[in-house]
């Protein structure tokens, strides 16, 4: 018995099928790189046992606790930490329970496929998830939990990861990534640069942050020239736990190339808490060429993640903090936000820009003809609310026919949820294959160069994009 059809997400056609199979045989195997991801790091630095399914697959996992929610679950019966230290459900078989009983609600969703391929490819459980096999799979699943075989980095090594990146705020001490040097676990765990906190005025605690990024650096952050040297510096120390990019969550695209008195006058009113949403807007995409520019320095790729209503609800906001679901797609405009940045660096080869949007519309009338001329800019894969099937078939669609294949940066899974990454790449390479297979049924690429592009899909653009 099986949960998982062995021919998912392949053309239904039989000979476009084959040929899909085929491609996909060639790559299935391969190594993972999994250059951009919310990992905790601290898993693989003290390799502790995980503490139980529920802490696995539903509590941190805003995929699965946001669907649940949609049908009027409380988080906290999902044993969603609340910011305040308030009452939550504790019992790990009770939310099990509980997301047995509604695991109906993730009919049709990439969920659906990565919960029970990690449960059958991970686990070793073939039987579906329901209220009546709730307890059955959750006693088998926390027995093997107990074993030495389900720790973290026995299950890196398990999964065929490469590289992983995980992604840490500019003023995180990195303790985590010592640990793990420290330990001489030949497990490659990068981090990547992520400044939000203090290059965002508007982010919580922006100044109180801008006085940690002073201390931690030994630089007077009061200025702007400090501040920019003190940017640098953690930079440098980041690169030194194996980063190669930085990465940055705007609400918009918009970047600036303002001259350095205004740019300094704009970092003096947000260090008084004095800027309004239309300054912060700025500032911020001034940061964006700053970081462009201090890449050219170091080599550190840019990854721009703009487009998204973070936090939408104000009470889970307030309850629950960051990053509990409520993160919406908005519209967003590139051709104009970009032209800043790319008139100072967009025609540097030597600079790598990936650009994510959750603005499908911009597609193919803006993110392909963009990369597809400025030497800088490349586009990262279908991210978040499109990490799916459809979500990625019509990214190649719309995509390819202006840039190409070459101008794309094959996969990262962008994920918390440590079981999921061998089932979402193996998603990602089902579709490319799929794809790739009636490209050549339909004479649009000869059948001698589909296995070259597949493999290249599957893991060379993400490694060389992320030099991993």
């Amino acid at each position: 018995m099986s949960q998982l059809d062995d021919d998912r997400l392949f053309p239904t056609e039989p000979a476009v099928r084959r040929m899909a199979r085929d491609l996909y045989e060639g790559v299935k195997d391969l190594p993972i790189i999994s250059p951009h991801g919310h990992t905790d790091p601290r898993w693989f630095a003290e390799n502790e046992l995980f503490p139980d399914p529920a802490q696995l697959f539903v509590t941190p996992d805003h995929y699965v606790f946001r669907m649940l929610h949609s049908q009027g679950i409380p988080l906290e019966a999902m044993g969603v930490p609340r910011e305040d230290g308030g009452k939550t459900e504790q019992d790990p078989r009770k939310i099990w329970r509980l997301f047995a009983e509604n695991f109906y609600l993730f009919r049709g969703t990439p969920s659906r496929i990565w919960v029970e391929h990690a449960f059958q490819e991970v686990f070793g459980v073939v039987k579906r998830l329901s209220l009546d096999t709730a307890d059955e799979i959750y006693d088998h699943i926390a027995d093997c939990l107990t074993q030495d075989a389900f720790r973290p980095r026995a299950l890196f090594e398990r999964f065929n990861i490469e590289a992983i990146s995980t992604t840490e705020s500019a003023i995180d001490d990195l303790r985590w990534h010592k640990m793990i040097r420290d330990s001489g676990w030949q497990g490659k765990v990068v981090t990547a640069y992520r400044p939000d906190a203090v290059i965002d005025p508007e982010f919580d605690g922006f100044t109180a942050n801008i006085a940690t990024l002073g201390d931690m650096t030994g630089e007077d952050t009061t200025t702007w020239t400090g501040y920019l040297a003190a940017h640098r510096l953690r930079r440098e120390v980041f690169k030194s736990f194996g980063a190669t990019s930085s990465d940055h969550g705007h609400p918009t695209a918009r970047t600036e190339d303002l001259s350095q008195e205004v740019a300094a006058a704009l970092f003096d009113k947000a260090l008084r808490g004095a800027c309004s949403a239309e300054e912060a807007d700025a500032f911020r995409g001034h940061m964006l060429t700053e970081m462009a520019r201090m890449s050219l320095d170091d080599g550190l790729v840019l990854q721009i993640h703009p487009g998204s209503f973070r936090n939408h609800s104000k009470d889970i906001m307030a309850r629950f903090g960051r990053d509990k679901g409520y993160d919406i797609p908005t519209q967003t405009n590139y051709v104009s936000a970009l032209k800043p940045l790319l008139d100072a660096v967009g025609a540097r080869p030597d600079l790598t820009v990936i650009l994510f949007t959750l603005d499908e519309t911009s597609y193919a009338r803006e993110l392909a003809p963009l990369a597809g001329v400025y030497p800088a800019l490349k586009l990262g894969p279908p991210w978040w609310f499109h990490d799916s099937y459809e979500g990625m078939m019509r990214f190649r669609e719309m995509a390819t026919e202006t840039a190409g294949f070459y101008n794309t940066v094959g996969f990262n899974d962008d994920t918390r949820a440590f079981c999921s990454i061998p089932a979402r790449h193996d998603v990602a390479r089902r579709v490319d294959c799929a794809f790739l297979a009636t490209l050549v049924a339909t004479g649009r690429l000869a059948k001698d160069e589909a296995p070259d592009v597949a493999y290249d899909l599957s893991y060379r653009l993400a490694k060389d994009a992320y030099k991993l």
